[in-house]
């Protein structure tokens, strides 16, 4: 089904994204102690993000990685750059106050620009292309579409563009919705090559990365933290925990704040240049505006990349193709039988308020997950807000710490058949249209 890999499979999940990974070097593993000023768990988007920020700052950086750089949700994404969080400012200022609206609203979009930074600065080869689009099945999703782009404007965004059924479908060509809006400061890129890009620009500024290092403590008794794995330890002035839905116990109490969830992505056999044109006449990527939504875009080589569907728990489908093809052929039946190349699920860590949750704990530890869905955009910010606070502005990081958080009710135990519920009934509102 998937084709081979242009990277040492190790433990890299087969994608479409590992299949057309960029050239990288496989990295050791930590065997010994070795000392740092920063030591950072985690080799996804959250955690490549706060070690190139403070490399860049002149910190000597040590990362450690359970398997391969990208190898969870930043290297299996949909590779959409969404501005904002899982929740719409609206919501933040009903929830937290004008106040946490207005300063969240601030850097709302500062994520997408760090990517498109990074992009630029390091050469990173990742197929950026700009803009995305929401995508409404009813009036009342166009409503509310219209609704979120005058919060935004209020937010100092004005790149959104509302879209009837004749404009939006000069962007998709898809005769299922009603209309939509383009982000014109959206874009998609190949998720797993900016992931690969952002290591080598750590790298370059002598940043150390270990791969197949899965953390199993951090000793926080001392002052400072210890970080130890399978063969090795870090000794660190700071440590900074970035392992999202994957951290597993290595800091148990993070585990009961967030639920893995999973995703799905099917990526189509070679459509070629043609067809791909008919279907994304501008090249923007798509979400759906369903509360359990899909999301498409097309690849640089010509394919048709789609996801969508959630399991509550971070489980797999036993059929990941069967669970998304109706979706596919539904926004597209031209596509109807098309051979599917490549199936993968992936989880992202969801917390109760869907609201990402950053914080520190006693012994220099920081931590920033949670992301609810929204992740490839607020993790870049995560990595920028770290380092600003470990060189001593915390203004902006303490904006989302100071968030109240909660963990899911029930404990492990019931936390995803109550939230499977919650979700069941707004899935139930889109189908209604209500």
């Amino acid at each position: 089904m998937a084709h081979p890999s242009s990277i040492p499979q190790g433990e890299l999940p087969q994608t479409y994204y590992a299949a057309t990974a960029n050239p990288t070097p496989e990295r050791p593993s930590l065997k010994g102690p070795v000392e740092s000023d920063i030591c950072v768990i985690g080799g996804g988007f959250t955690g490549l993000s706060a070690a190139l920020h403070l490399a860049e700052r002149g910190f000597k950086v040590v990362l450690l990685e359970a398997a391969r750089i990208g190898w969870g949700a930043s290297g299996r994404n949909g590779g959409q750059i969404v501005n904002g969080y899982s929740r719409d400012l609206e919501v933040i200022e009903h929830r937290y106050g004008l106040e946490a609206a207005r300063t969240l609203g601030k850097m709302s979009l500062e994520g997408g620009d760090i990517i498109r930074e990074r992009i630029a600065k390091y050469g990173i080869a990742c197929a950026y292309r700009p803009t995305n689009v929401f995508a409404a099945y009813s009036q009342k999703q166009m409503r509310e579409l219209s609704g979120m782009r005058e919060n935004w404007l209020r937010h100092g965004h004005d790149g959104l563009e509302v879209l009837d059924r004749d404009g939006l479908r000069r962007h998709v060509g898809s005769d299922v919705y009603v209309g939509g809006m383009i982000d014109h400061r959206g874009g998609h890129m190949h998720p797993l090559n900016l992931a690969l890009g952002e290591a080598a620009a750590l790298e370059s500024l002598d940043g150390v990365i270990y791969e197949q290092t899965r953390v199993l403590r951090i000793d926080r008794s001392g002052p400072t933290p210890v970080i130890h794995t399978p063969e090795g330890q870090v000794s660190a002035r700071y440590a900074v925990t970035c392992g999202n839905a994957y951290l597993g116990d290595a800091v148990p109490e993070l585990t009961a704040k967030i639920m893995p969830v999973s995703t799905q992505v099917v990526t189509t056999e070679v459509l070629g240049e043609a067809v791909i044109n008919e279907l994304f006449p501008t090249m923007t990527a798509v979400e759906d505006a369903n509360y359990v939504l899909d999301y498409f875009r097309p690849t640089e080589d010509h394919r048709l990349l789609f996801g969508g569907g959630i399991v509550y728990g971070g489980a797999e489908p036993a059929d990941i193709q069967a669970w998304l093809r109706p979706h596919l052929e539904k926004v597209f039946p031209r596509l109807k039988g098309v051979r599917l190349d490549f199936a993968w699920s992936g989880n992202f860590a969801l917390t109760m308020t869907r609201i990402p949750h950053f914080g520190r704990l006693p012994g220099n530890v920081y931590f920033a997950h949670g992301y609810s869905g929204h992740g490839v955009t607020c993790t870049h910010l995560a990595g920028r807000l770290i380092a600003e606070a470990i060189c001593g502005d915390a203004t902006r990081f303490d904006a989302f710490a100071n968030l109240p958080y909660y963990p899911f009710p029930g404990g492990r135990a019931l936390r995803v058949p109550l939230t499977a519920l919650g979700a069941w009934w707004y899935g139930l509102r889109d189908k209604l249209g209500v």
